[in-house]
């Protein structure tokens, strides 16, 4: 079975921060959330034109064969100069938004994507793919000057669900397709891929394959990778694609080596996918914690049961009273439950139990855990809007997220807290806010989840929160944490991720590199030189 939707057009990207143009708060608002953080701006920044850039003319033009697939427009290369994480939204309030891509081209299929690497390889055209451009780590952007132009590579032309195997639940689809787009193809079907990241609105199965995101399930298949079958990539060597299979010993496998590339070592163009029936029963439940660390047992226990919570997420006080989920000083713990088959009330039932046997409360009243539930859901899709907003405040306002094993969990948290927070004090004058969420749990460890609020240094907000980040990042791997559990390295993260992986893997990655990339242009200054 094939499907044929295209991908929805008709609402405006902002292209300077997240998501849509129209739901950013307005100047009001701005001030209203400045005036809460001391230190911020009197009144927002202006939201920035793209017309003040004075983007010049490109420094290379297309061969006649590929002109119909690329644009030159101003508009088009502003929004695909950078992600969406707080710096790049900084940068673009301050007029500083590093180099903007020469061309744009949106390929319609592979043969495409394949004619036009040989035109960049021949002409020392950096390549940077780009999917639905939500990246927070520098993973959409060229830094540098070794190239004579630069092209972003958009894959959202090739958007389409392209064959449905209901019987072994599973599904062919293009890199391009952004995520409600996925999901509306493959509803007619009864079926859902259910990898929701926050970003889900607004990235691509190919960007979620290639920085190896994490979704909607807090335990289990909480990453894409465990629902890849085989992937279909191209690169400057040749095009390839590995067998469709359930499961294969047959040496290292091919989709590990592009899962988690980050476009640096080839184009995804298309997964087969596991799918799934659609859930028909779901229950949720909020769990609030006078003791933080009391509930960090009650989720490591939970974690180590087999009652697998599709949603296991812990907020602190900090993040509970930030997303309007609890404002008495608690912590609160977020549980779901989903099945296409059966009831789970029982499952979550149990789960409340053995959280209440760890100190727990639990609202007896019918619909306030639910309603607790839906504060943290709307403030979550919320929140980088928000973030917007504070930034042109000339606030710092961003997260980063990490992953390590129980034992050392406690000790992180409280590390990053101290020292983070005391960073900011000294940078700025004025007191930080340092929260901390559970987003993923397993048996052995967490992924802990950091939100940093402080007042900005005017005119030098970028360089706040890169020192910021460097003092996180030492937090990190003196405990022995990775610097990123679910939003790929990018350039931003470079640094840390050298330290992180053996050097004989990276000396394996740079032959690989060099084999598939030997002109050096797929996405450069990301995962290796």
């Amino acid at each position: 079975m094939t499907g044929t939707t295209a991908q929805p057009t008709s609402r405006a990207r902002s292209w300077w921060g997240w998501g849509w143009a129209d739901a950013h708060p307005d100047d009001a608002e701005c001030a209203a959330m400045g005036a809460l953080l001391p230190g911020t701006l009197a009144r927002p920044l202006p939201v920035p034109r793209v017309r003040d850039l004075g983007i010049g003319s490109s420094a290379v033009q297309p061969p006649r064969s590929l002109a119909r697939l690329v644009t030159a427009d101003p508009a088009d290369r502003a929004a695909h100069a950078m992600g969406k994480a707080y710096r790049d939204v900084m940068r673009a309030l301050r007029g500083r938004p590093g180099r903007i891509p020469d061309l744009v081209a949106r390929p319609l299929a592979d043969q495409d994507v394949a004619e036009l690497l040989d035109w960049a390889g021949e002409r020392r055209v950096a390549v940077v793919p780009y999917g639905g451009g939500s990246s927070v780590t520098g993973g959409v952007e060229y830094r540098g000057d070794e190239h004579r132009a630069v092209l972003s590579l958009d894959l959202t032309a090739m958007g389409r669900v392209l064959e449905v195997d209901a019987e072994g639940r599973s599904a062919r689809i293009q890199a391009g397709t952004l995520g409600p787009s996925l999901e509306d193809q493959l509803r007619p079907h009864g079926l859902t891929l259910r990898h929701f990241p926050q970003s889900f609105e607004f990235s691509t199965l190919g960007g979620w394959l290639a920085t190896r995101a994490g979704g909607h399930y807090a335990t289990g298949r909480t990453h894409i990778d465990d629902f890849v079958q085989s992937m279909r990539v191209v690169s400057p060597a040749g095009t390839g694609e590995s067998w469709r299979l359930p499961a294969s010993g047959a040496g290292p496998s091919p989709d590990r080596l592009f899962l988690g590339s980050e476009g640096a070592l080839g184009i995804i163009t298309e997964a087969w996918v596991r799918v799934q029936e659609r859930p028909r029963h779901k229950a949720s439940a909020a769990v609030s914690f006078a003791d933080f660390h009391d509930a960090l047992r009650a989720v490591r226990a939970l974690a180590q049961c087999d009652l697998s919570p599709a949603n296991c997420r812990l907020l602190d006080a900090g993040e509970a009273a930030l997303s309007g989920a609890a404002q008495d000083g608690c912590a609160v713990l977020v549980l779901g439950f989903e099945s296409a088959d059966e009831p789970v009330t029982g499952r979550l039932e149990r789960a409340v139990a053995l959280a209440r046997s760890h100190g727990g409360r639990a609202e007896a009243a019918k619909g306030s855990g639910d309603a607790a539930v839906g504060a943290w859901r709307s403030a979550f899709l919320r929140m980088p809007y928000l973030r917007d907003g504070l930034a042109r405040m000339g606030a710092v306002a961003e997260t980063f997220e990490t992953a390590t094993t129980w034992d050392r969990i406690p000790g992180l948290i409280d590390a990053v807290r101290t020292e983070v927070g005391a960073a900011a004090l000294k940078a700025t004058g004025h007191p930080a806010t340092v929260n901390c969420r559970l987003t993923h749990v397993y048996p052995d460890g967490a992924a802990p989840y950091f939100t940093v609020l402080a007042a900005g240094r005017p005119g030098d907000e970028v360089a706040l929160w890169d020192d910021l980040k460097a003092v996180a990042g030492e937090v990190l791997h003196r405990h022995r944490a990775t610097i990123t559990h679910h939003h790929a390295v990018g350039r931003d993260h470079r640094p840390d991720y050298d330290r992180q992986r053996p050097e004989p893997f990276a000396l394996a990655l740079r032959a690989a590199k060099g084999a598939l990339d030997p002109h050096g242009i797929l996405n450069p200054g990301v995962l290796v030189d």
